[in-house]
């Protein structure tokens, strides 16, 4: 058990939506304990909560959505925060996609943790997992069993001979997040650039914010950070999405050929299966919150 946390002081990032390709502003600003992670969008003053039940697109990004407004590309900011722990953040957008930065989520934690980690005087409860849950489509499988801990054991499998297939067993903690698994960047495939501009999306995309790979291998100049860094973006992916449960769950996922859409799918299945987990909260253990 952990106190809750928010950041000491406001952030603010600017640049360019992956997929509109709008110049955007984003701001994080520290909010009260329970708060949980809450989105405005500033230019339609609509308020939009990072929750699994108000996820209203999946295409090649994740999106919340209530009605009033639309938050694209959540994924990376809502990685950065639950990798840090981080439980309490308010965030300000002035347009209708969170800025890919460098296409890893490595910018928002180096920012996070230079600007200092508040505790709040209430403890943080987290989804501990009692059963195995099991959530099959086609050949995507997503499973979580008991762990005392956060594990996740990712595969993928892609017709490309650099990609092909690749295995990633990963305990996730703060230090392992940071230098493992955030500085990973999205990436995708030549061949569908086009189609994907046809239908409104990576219109923002460019070799200074993704890996671009062509029947040869990776465009990018600078090459890849990591020998393995596909398989570890899709594990940042796994881990924004997932935090949309609204708490930290501690569990071992075994994940295989994943994306936004079974990520989603596969937690609501997770919280409609209740006897299978259990809400963990010692509120006897609250102490002070200090700076």
């Amino acid at each position: 058990m952990r106190l809750q946390r928010t950041i000491k002081k406001e952030l603010e990032f600017k640049g360019i939506g992956l997929h509109t390709g709008r110049e955007v502003s984003m701001r994080l600003n520290p909010a009260s304990r329970d708060t949980g992670i809450v989105f405005t969008r500033t230019d339609k003053g609509v308020k939009i909560n990072a929750s699994v039940m108000e996820v209203s697109d999946t295409a090649f990004a994740t999106t919340l959505g209530n009605g009033k407004g639309k938050i694209r590309t959540v994924e990376h900011v809502l990685a950065a925060a639950s990798g840090l722990g981080i439980d309490n953040l308010h965030i300000e957008v002035d347009g209708p996609e969170i800025p890919i930065l460098d296409g890893s989520a490595a910018g928002f934690v180096d920012a996070l943790k230079g600007c200092g980690l508040a505790r709040q005087a209430s403890n943080r409860p987290y989804l501990r997992i009692t059963k195995p849950v099991v959530f099959k489509e086609g050949q995507i499988e997503i499973a979580v069993m008991p762990y005392e801990g956060r594990r996740i054991s990712y595969q993928i499998d892609f017709d490309h001979r650099l990609l092909g297939h690749q295995h990633l067993d990963i305990d996730i903690d703060e230090t392992s997040f940071a230098e493992d698994i955030a500085p990973a960047r999205t990436f995708g495939f030549v061949k569908d650039v086009e189609y994907l501009q046809s239908m409104g999306l990576a219109k923002g995309g460019s070799l200074d914010n993704a890996i671009l790979l062509d029947d040869k291998g990776v465009v990018n100049a600078s090459g890849l950070r990591f020998d393995d860094e596909f398989i570890r973006h899709k594990v940042l992916d796994f881990i924004g999405d997932t935090s949309l449960a609204g708490f930290p769950i501690y569990g071992h996922f075994v994940v295989s050929r994943s994306g936004h859409s079974t990520n989603v799918k596969f937690l609501k299945h997770l919280l409609s299966s209740p006897e299978c987990w259990e809400l963990v909260t010692d509120i006897s253990q609250t102490l002070p919150a200090s700076a």
